[in-house]
C-alpha cells in the first residue's frame, strides 16, 4: 500500500506545492476557487468564514477525533493551479474494511498532471497517518455541506452543495476514483399543488390523537437540538457505518443555522409528547451572498441585511429529515411537508 510513482517527470518540479500553514497561505487557498471560476456566472463564491471554520479547532468539533491539512498548488509563474485538503475522522475511518481517510475542497484547473499531484500529496499524507483507502470529495465534517462531485445537473448551486466544472469527473476517474454511492437531488415547485393522496395523508395524520407538530423556536434552540439529536440517532442506526452525532455537532450547525434560519421552515413531529420526526429547510444562503465574493466585511454585512429583508429567497434547501423508525410508516413525512 505505499504511494506509487505516477510518471509525472519534470512537473512535479516546476510546479509550486505549499502546505497552508500561516494567513497568506489561507488566503491564497481561498483565492483558488475565485480565480477558477470568476468567469462562471453560475458559481456563488462560499462564504471564506464558513470554509475557514472547517479547519479551525475552535469552530469544529471534529478536530477532537481527527485531523486535517490542506496545500495549494501554483504554476512555474506563481499562479494559482489548484488546491486539496485532505482528513482522517477516526471515529469513522477504521468502520471500513480497509482504514480510511478523505480528500477535499478539491479545485484545479483541467490538467491531469496538475490534478495526480494534489491527489498523489493527500493520499501520501494519509498513508503517512495508517490509512489504506481515500474517499473524495468529502469534508471534515456532517456531509450535508461541502460534499460529492457534480456529474449532472450544473445549474445554480444552493448553498453548501459543492459544484465544479464538468471535465473533474475525468480527473478524479482517470487518478483511479471509482463512485461509492450516487446521490440525486430533486427540485419541487412550491407553487405547485401536492398530490391530492399526499394530501389526505397529511390530513388525516395530523388529526390523528397523540400527534402534534410545531416549528423550531430559536428561543428554545436547545431543546430542538436534543429532539434533533434523539430522532436522527435512532433513525439513521441502521444505515452502513452509521456515527452517532454529538452535542457539540448538532449546536455548532443549529448556531451556524441562526443567521439564515426561518422558524416555519424546521418542523419537528412528536408522537405523545415524544420526539418522533423532523425536517430542516434552509433559505438557500446563495441567493443572500451572491455579488460579496466571499467577504462578510461590513459593506458584506449590509449587503447581507439588504439581500435577506428586500431581495428576500425565492428557493429553500431541504438539508435533512428523519424519522424514528417506529414512527416510519406513520405518514408523519407528510405532515411535516
Amino acid at each position: 500500500d505505499q504511494p506509487r510513482s505516477r510518471g509525472l517527470g519534470d512537473v512535479y518540479k516546476r510546479q509550486q506545492l505549499i502546505e497552508v500553514n500561516d494567513k497568506a497561505s489561507q488566503k491564497a487557498f481561498l483565492d483558488v476557487a475565485r480565480a477558477l471560476y470568476k468567469n462562471d456566472p453560475l458559481w456563488v463564491c462560499p462564504l471564506d468564514s464558513d470554509i475557514e471554520s472547517i479547519f479551525d479547532p475552535a469552530r469544529n468539533n471534529f478536530h477532537q477525533f481527527g485531523e486535517c491539512t490542506r496545500w495549494i498548488l501554483r504554476d512555474d509563474s506563481g499562479v494559482l493551479i489548484g488546491r486539496i485538503a485532505a482528513f482522517i475522522n477516526r471515529k469513522k475511518a477504521f468502520n471500513f474494511e480497509q482504514p480510511t481517510g478523505g480528500c477535499g475542497f478539491f479545485e484545479c484547473v483541467n490538467d491531469q498532471k496538475a490534478a495526480n499531484l494534489l491527489f498523489d500529496t493527500a493520499r501520501n499524507w494519509l498513508v503517512e497517518r495508517g490509512m489504506k483507502a481515500m474517499d473524495g470529495p468529502v469534508n471534515f465534517g456532517e456531509n450535508d455541506m461541502w460534499w460529492g462531485l457534480l456529474v449532472e445537473g450544473f445549474t445554480s448551486p444552493y448553498y453548501g452543495m459543492n459544484y465544479n466544472p464538468a471535465y473533474y469527473k475525468p480527473l478524479f476517474e482517470n487518478y483511479g476514483f471509482e463512485v461509492l454511492y450516487e446521490q440525486i437531488s430533486n427540485k419541487l415547485i412550491r407553487a405547485n399543488p401536492f398530490p391530492e393522496r399526499f394530501t389526505k395523508i397529511a390530513e388525516w395524520v395530523s388529526k390523528k390523537p397523540g400527534v402534534t407538530l410545531e416549528h423550531l423556536r430559536v428561543s428554545n434552540l436547545q431543546k430542538y437540538a436534543q429532539d434533533f439529536k434523539e430522532i436522527y440517532n435512532d433513525a439513521w442506526t441502521d444505515f452502513e457505518n452509521f456515527t452517532p452525532i454529538s452535542d457539540a455537532t448538532i449546536m455548532e450547525s443549529f448556531e451556524k443555522m441562526k443567521p439564515i434560519v426561518d422558524e416555519n421552515l424546521i418542523w419537528f413531529a412528536y408522537v405523545d409528547g415524544s420526539p418522533a420526526s423532523f425536517v430542516v429547510i434552509l433559505p438557500d444562503t446563495n441567493e443572500l451572498i451572491r455579488g460579496l465574493n466571499g467577504k462578510l466585511d461590513l459593506f458584506g454585512k449590509l449587503r447581507f441585511l439588504w439581500n435577506k429583508h428586500v431581495v428576500k429567497n425565492k428557493r429553500m434547501r431541504a438539508v435533512i429529515m428523519g424519522t424514528k423508525k417506529k414512527y416510519q410508516r406513520f405518514g408523519l413525512e407528510s405532515a411535516l411537508f
